[in-house]
């Protein structure tokens, strides 16, 4: 009966998915321990492999599955959705946002239709109402089209995240920890308590740079500390390979960001023009890691308007 009811599930999601453009990329889930499973995305730019560049969870329960991440198109959220479907015909209760950034939510809509609540951290509203949303969104219209198309919306949250917050769904317990300002205007983790595997969102890449942006470098070395504290078996990151060595898979992110810590504040204390500083720092620690050419320049001189702004 079981087995029908999933088929019969299956089948429903197979007539829906016109609505959405096929993707070309493989959307694979893994599972990680007992009931929770990650989507691991590609490692690249953001446009590459279909937008298919970060990585997305689940967990199923007897009442119900909640999402963590919902991947960069709605494509690849109804690809999600079907990996979902293959292991349960549960309803997707909720979906867990670590932040609002473009790879993590323009699949959300594909879960909103399903009926999902959408939980997001506080600052989720300072990205839906800028101008950076909106002409990104017009951007990926372009670049990731016919994935990302005219059809393609922002999803506004259910419910906004402030503090860390405990709550259950069937016979799993769930902690999100808030962390504020970070990587982006607000993130956040979740972790299965009952299956002992934390997802990180984009406060940690595993295999390649990080991407800095305009985040609080300080704040988000303190962020990673709090992490590698949390007594945990199995650990997803925003991007890059899940690990059962939580600990190692935290070990670029942190080194990385303390490297443009340490190195900028020097630059800034001295009063070195960027350009000039930047070509005389040694970053043989980490030109061999993926991203570096696309990624690092852009985040070094993020780290030097930083700490200018702080130090000065």
């Amino acid at each position: 009966m079981k087995l029908l009811a999933i088929l019969f599930s299956f089948l429903i999601t197979s007539s829906y998915a016109s609505e959405y453009e096929k993707v070309g990329v493989n959307v694979i889930a893994e599972n990680i321990s007992g009931s929770s499973y990650y989507v691991p995305g590609k490692s690249g730019a953001a446009t590459e492999f279909e937008g298919f560049i970060s990585n997305s969870g689940f967990v199923i329960t007897k009442d119900g599955v909640v999402v963590f991440d919902a991947l960069g198109s709605p494509s690849l959220g109804r690809a999600l959705l079907e990996e979902i479907r293959k292991l349960t015909d549960k309803p997707i209760k909720l979906v867990i946002v670590s932040h609002y950034h473009a790879d993590h939510i323009y699949g959300l809509q594909v879960f909103q239709e399903e009926g999902a609540e959408i939980w997001a951290p506080k600052g989720a509203w300072d990205y839906i109402g800028s101008e950076v949303s909106v002409n990104l969104l017009e951007s990926r219209r372009e670049s990731l089209f016919p994935w990302v198309n005219e059809e393609t919306y922002i999803v506004k949250p259910d419910r906004i995240i402030d503090s860390d917050t405990n709550f259950s769904l069937g016979e799993h317990e769930f902690l999100i920890n808030y962390f504020g300002q970070v990587h982006s205007d607000g993130d956040m983790s979740l972790l299965d308590l009952n299956d002992e595997v934390l997802y990180s969102g984009d406060i940690i890449f595993e295999g390649r740079i990080p991407f800095v942006g305009d985040a609080d470098l300080i704040q988000w070395s303190n962020t990673i500390d709090r992490l590698r504290n949390m007594n945990v078996m199995y650990f997803v990151p925003g991007h890059g390979k899940a690990s059962n060595n939580p600990k190692k898979t935290m070990d670029l992110t942190y080194r990385y960001l303390n490297y443009l810590l340490d190195k900028f504040a020097l630059v800034v204390e001295d009063m070195q023009e960027f350009d000039e500083a930047y070509d005389s720092i040694d970053w043989s620690e980490f030109e061999k890691n993926n991203a570096f050419e696309i990624a690092n320049r852009r985040n070094a001189f993020a780290a030097y308007l930083y700490l200018e702004n702080i130090l000065e």
